[in-house]
Formats: structure tokens, sequence, C-alpha cells
């Protein structure tokens, strides 16, 4: 997977603060081994009893971006009333980003009280490359690092075939033990795929093999595909690997069917 840093900027990025944006709280998070890395913390503090969660990973091929590209459907979700946390895992390394992924996800649980969630209502959103790092996260073997539910927009799921995450993890043979598509088994959670049918960049292949995979194994996986759109929901005619150009439009509406799969599965009341 090729990186793209100024076009995802322009998507999921935040202009600068209006007074009435909410703003997130910076927490610090202890990862795996030993390293800290931020998790910025989407709460409106509206709701008396515990809430659902979500842990936001944004894309950029693991080596590229941060925490506010996530910061607009952050938002998004603490406004429904879930509490919002976007991630700024570690770069360069799939392994770490994992690592810190799983953390977050354990910090959630082991702060519930004082976060006033419930640990048994903790979703993650993976866009692009943060696709792979949700799913991987629902793949392991700690159960304190699952979460409950996954939403995916346009994932790396099949990394296995991708020469760049291979570059990246040090060869083809870790690439395919890295892939999500090579761990499908009974158990993953309830997961959303909203996916252009034109993708380039994380082509609509992988994620049609990876839901037929999870509904072989009798788990759940809702694959919405956008006709006419790219990786991110580009336009078909523009390039969506270099400079992809997300239709605004139909991320808002990918924003509302992602809504919609969470209130339906008890994430929101």
């Amino acid at each position: 997977m090729r990186t793209f840093f100024a076009a995802i900027f322009l998507l999921l990025a935040t202009p600068a603060l209006a007074q009435t944006e909410l703003a997130p709280r910076v927490e610090r998070i202890v990862s795996e081994d030993s390293v800290s890395f931020e998790a910025h913390v989407f709460d409106t503090g509206a709701r008396q009893r515990p809430r659902g969660a979500i842990v936001l990973l944004h894309g950029g091929g693991w080596v590229a971006g941060d925490a506010t590209w996530v910061y607009t459907r952050a938002r998004q979700f603490a406004e429904a009333g879930l509490v919002a946390v976007a991630l700024d895992y570690r770069l360069g390394d799939p392994r770490r980003a994992s690592a810190d992924t799983r953390a977050a996800i354990r910090w959630l649980r082991a702060n519930a009280v004082g976060l006033n969630i419930d640990p048994n209502r903790i979703a993650a959103y993976g866009v692009s490359a943060g696709g792979q790092l949700s799913v991987t996260a629902a793949q392991s073997e700690d159960e304190s690092a699952r979460p409950n539910a996954l939403v995916l927009l346009s994932p790396a799921l099949d990394v296995g075939r991708d020469g760049w995450f291979a570059r990246l993890v040090g060869g083809r043979e870790t690439a395919q033990q890295l892939s999500p598509l090579e761990h499908v088994r009974a158990g993953l959670p309830p997961t959303l795929i909203l996916q252009g049918d034109v993708d380039s960049e994380t082509p609509l292949p992988g994620a049609r093999r990876y839901c037929e995979a999870m509904r072989a194994a009798g788990g759940e996986c809702v694959l919405k595909v956008y006709i006419g759109y790219g990786h991110l929901f580009t336009p078909a005619g523009i390039n969506d690997r270099d400079t992809p150009q997300p239709d605004p439009t139909i991320s808002a509406q990918a924003g509302d069917f992602a809504l919609a799969f969470l209130r339906h599965r008890g994430f929101m009341d």
C-alpha cells in the first residue's frame, strides 16, 4: 500500500477548531513494549449511564497520519453518545501499531468506571491501514484487547498480497502471517465494511473474500459497496492512490450508515 499524505489529510484532518466544536482531551497510554502514545478522547459527558465507546484508527499506509485525521468522525460518534478515542498509534511498523491498538482497547476496559463506559460495548473504526489494525485486535488471543464490533472504511484486509506491507514487515511470509484474511475464525465481532467498487488501493475483492470467510465461520459481516467510487470514496476516474479525493456526500452517507450499524447493535441508547 502506498502512502498518500496530503489528500487523506484533506479528508480526515479537522480545520482550525470553531468555538462550538467538541475538543478532545489527550491521554497517554502505555503499549505492550512500555512505550507510550497519545489517545485523543472525545466525550460530551452528557449521559449518566455507562455508554459505548469506539477507538478510531486513521489510514496512511502505516507510515503517515495522526489522530487528527479521524477527528471529524470521532466528533460524530461522540455527539451520537459514544466515547470516541482517536489514536496516535506509532508509525513505521504495523506490528507496533497493532500493539498500540490492543493497548488502547485494554486501557478503555481497565478505565471503564472512570470513563463511564460499558466494557462490553467497545467498537473499533479503522480507515484503510487502520482497518488492518482494527481487525488484528479483534483476532487477538487476548480477550481484553478485542473490540465488540468493527466498522471498516476501505480496509486493508488482504495484505499478504500487498508489496508495500511486505516491505514494512520484512517479507511476504510475514505479511501473510499478519494478514487479517488469513485469520478469520468463529467468534469474531459483528463487522461493517464500507467500500467503493473501484478501489485501486484496497480492492473490493479483498473485502468480499473477508466477508465470505466470516460468514462461512458463522460470523456477521455486512459489506456496503458504493458503486462508482474508489478508495475513501474517491469518484471513479480520479486517481485514488496518489491523490484520493473523497466525495463529501458519500462520506457523510457512510458515516450515517456506520452510526445505524452500531445503534442497531446496542452501542448507543
